[in-house]
């Protein structure tokens, strides 16, 4: 076993967790993916901060045209919220998807997004729905927000407070799962709302990408006929000994279709 000694501070607001930020410590939310990397020791923070308490982040809401869900609201409260269910059920039952019911019950919003996995879920439906992201400093949006594997615009720091989803006239998401993990070895978000049409895949790249040739198509015709002569470059997507490139290309496009599918239900 390999010696490894921390500093562990539970923040008891946003500012002090601010304050305890300084060097290389980290934040910690649910814990479903830095836990398990400190425990393989593919992270070694000298500190930790815990924000998991902070009930004031864990919040969900409607507000005009958009829906506001707090960082440390967790994937089974937007799974099961009512407001979610009823403006926005794409992303309820993104949630629903994400992990198991121990991952569900602990994992926040804020923390998929500050992690921005790449086969994540919540980063293809903040770019899909152009979420703006707020933080203790800024907002963000998302088309500026994910910027690679793992990495974010975030600076050091850097606290997100919440997410601001324009709701859109219709949405779905759609992805295949590794059986074991559950995360997507391609999903596909697919948006419509009052700027046009959004197509998003993850699970495939090194980070969240939207299809471009997808959204044209569907501007003219919003439906899974209108996607079914279009291929997806597997020339930048992930190999691995899950799936090739070239069957994660596939995988997009029939996950796209699905996803409308899912918008037109």
């Amino acid at each position: 076993m390999i010696p490894y000694a921390f500093t562990y501070h539970r923040a008891k607001s946003v500012a002090e967790a601010e304050r305890l930020l300084g060097g290389e410590a980290q934040l910690l939310a649910g814990g479903q993916s830095l836990i398990p990397a400190m425990k393989t020791r593919l992270a070694a923070p000298p500190a930790l901060v815990d924000i998991s308490g902070l009930r004031e982040l864990a919040f969900i809401r409607s507000e005009g045209d958009d829906l506001v869900i707090g960082a440390n609201a967790t994937h089974f409260q937007v799974a099961s919220n009512a407001e979610v269910k009823r403006l926005l059920p794409a992303l309820a039952y993104l949630a629903g998807m994400i992990g198991d019911p121990a991952v569900r019950y602990r994992g926040t919003l804020g923390g998929s997004l500050a992690n921005n996995d790449p086969a994540a879920d919540y980063p293809a439906a903040a770019l899909a729905l152009a979420a703006r992201i707020k933080t203790n400093r800024r907002q963000i949006d998302a088309d500026d927000f994910f910027t690679g594997l793992f990495a974010t615009a975030l600076e050091p720091g850097e606290i997100i407070l919440e997410a601001r989803f324009a709701l859109p006239q219709r949405a779905g998401y759609a992805k295949f799962r590794n059986p074991a993990s559950r995360y997507a070895l391609a999903g596909v978000f697919v948006a419509q709302g009052k700027k046009g049409v959004r197509v998003v895949a993850t699970g495939a790249g090194a980070c969240v990408f939207r299809l471009s040739q997808m959204e044209r198509a569907l501007e003219k015709n919003f439906g899974p006929a209108a996607l079914a002569s279009i291929g997806v470059d597997d020339g930048a997507l992930n190999s691995d000994i899950h799936a090739s490139a070239e069957y994660r290309a596939h995988l997009v496009g029939v996950m796209a279709r699905r996803a409308v599918e899912s918008a037109l239900a």
